[in-house]
Order: structure tokens, then C-alpha cells, then sequence
């Protein structure tokens, strides 16, 4: 008699959590690594606008987004532009009257000037679930701390030697310029059962703080010792990869 009431009872004991305990990523907010490749397409702002103008970033991070929605995480970019302003005056101390630099052959030499530049940020945020098909999408508000660099690259595009331009005399010119920055974006975050269609879209703002790093500007003959404050607005989008166990329709757990 114990036993025909006691098996009922444990079998029910059994199954009610595991029937309870069945997540699905459509239905319940779940624990996810996530791993990402972004790209950014900035503006300047600032003393850097008065320097460049606008700029890529390229990089990737990785992402924990656990099952409060809160995201945590790190993210590294390289930044890169073609912009660089006040060409003429960078080398007019070695350049002629007509604007050109020698190379070591005697011909006038081609250069292109590139902005050049990395940032890094360990970030942490939130998302909130609205707007969304599942509770692991919707607005994501995050903010980085970190730092941030950047310079002028002078590339000789026909590829000959400038003395002047080479070693630590072109160190002199490129106004390499580094500090602490801070990140902040606000944007829409979509994770669906699938690795292949999950994404970020949004918009970034960078503040840094900066100084220039040489010893010597030969531009200027002078020590830049100013503190600089550098900011960069930018349109952010991410293609996340969720590291799923397996696709995410079903989890069971006891």
C-alpha cells in the first residue's frame, strides 16, 4: 500500500522540475557567451577633429551576457583614415618652396598621410528587453573604460627612401598622441537560436584625454606638453557569434 502511494508521489517529484526547468531562448533569458567582430565609422570631435577627419574602426570583443541581461565584457579596435588636415604646413621645414620633399634620389617625392590609431575598453552594460521577439534581445545601453591612440602615418607611395622621413626623424611628425578614454553606446542587440543571424547596430561616443608622447614636434621645433580632449561620435554595427553548446531551442537541467 506504502509502496503504490510513495512511487506516484516520486515519479511526480522527478518530473515536475525537469518539465519546469525547460528554457528555450524564446521563452527565457539564458546565460551567453558571446565572442564578435565590429566595425565603426567615426566623426571627430574636439581637439583630434582640428587633426583628422572622419575615420573607420575595426576590431572584436567578447561578451558575456548572463541571465539578468547584465553584459560584461572587453573589446579591442584598430582605427585607420585617410584624412589627415594641415598636410602642407606638417613638412614645410624640410619641403620647397613649391611644397615637396627630396627623396634620396633628388626626385620630388609622393607621400600620402593616414590616420593611424587603437583603442581598447573593458566594458559592461545592460540589456532590456523591448522591441524584442525574445527576452535575449532588445536595447543594450554600455559603457567602456579604457584607452585610447592615435597618429599620423607618412607613407612614401613611390616607395623611395627620404632620409628625412626615416627612423626617429619621422617619429618627429607624426604627433603620436595617447591617454584614458571612456565609452558609451546605445543601440539594439538581436540573438536569435541560430550562430549565423545575431547582430548589433547602434551609436558610440569616445571620450579620451590625451597627450602628445614625443619628445619633440619637428613641425614646431617645440615640446607639445598641452592635455588634449578627443572625442569621436560613431555608427557601430556587430556580428555576434553566441558560443551555444548546441542551438539553443531546448535546455534541460536538474
Amino acid at each position: 500500500m506504502i509502496k503504490k502511494i510513495l512511487l506516484p508521489v516520486l515519479v511526480s517529484l522527478f518530473c515536475i522540475p525537469v518539465l519546469r526547468a525547460q528554457v528555450s531562448i524564446k521563452d527565457s533569458a539564458i546565460f551567453v557567451p558571446m565572442v564578435y567582430a565590429t566595425y565603426t565609422y567615426q566623426f571627430p570631435g574636439g581637439d583630434v577633429a582640428t587633426r583628422f577627419g572622419s575615420n573607420s574602426s575595426i576590431g572584436g570583443g567578447l561578451m558575456f551576457k548572463i541571465k539578468s541581461n547584465w553584459i560584461f565584457g572587453a573589446e579591442g579596435n584598430y582605427l585607420f583614415g585617410g584624412m589627415v588636415k594641415n598636410q602642407d604646413e606638417l613638412l614645410q621645414r624640410i619641403s620647397t618652396h613649391d611644397g615637396y620633399v627630396i627623396d634620396a634620389n633628388g626626385f620630388y617625392s609622393d607621400l600620402a598621410y593616414y590616420e593611424r590609431g587603437y583603442d581598447f575598453y573593458a566594458k559592461f552594460g545592460k540589456l532590456f528587453s523591448v522591441l524584442a521577439p525574445n527576452p535575449n534581445s532588445g536595447i543594450v545601453v554600455m559603457a567602456g573604460v579604457g584607452y585610447l591612440e592615435h597618429k599620423i602615418r607618412i607613407h612614401s607611395t613611390s616607395g623611395n627612401d627620404i632620409p628625412q622621413l626615416s627612423g626617429d626623424y619621422l617619429k618627429g611628425y607624426d604627433h603620436l598622441s595617447n591617454g584614458f578614454s571612456l565609452n558609451g553606446s546605445l543601440g539594439y542587440m538581436y540573438l536569435g537560436s541560430t550562430r549565423l543571424l545575431n547582430f548589433y547596430l547602434g551609436f558610440e561616443f569616445t571620450q579620451a584625454w590625451t597627450r602628445n608622447k614625443r619628445d619633440r614636434d619637428f613641425d614646431t621645433g617645440l615640446h607639445d606638453g598641452k592635455k588634449y580632449s578627443d572625442q569621436f561620435y560613431g555608427i557601430k554595427a556587430d556580428w555576434i557569434i553566441p558560443l551555444y553548446k548546441r542551438t539553443p531551442k531546448a535546455y534541460y537541467y536538474y
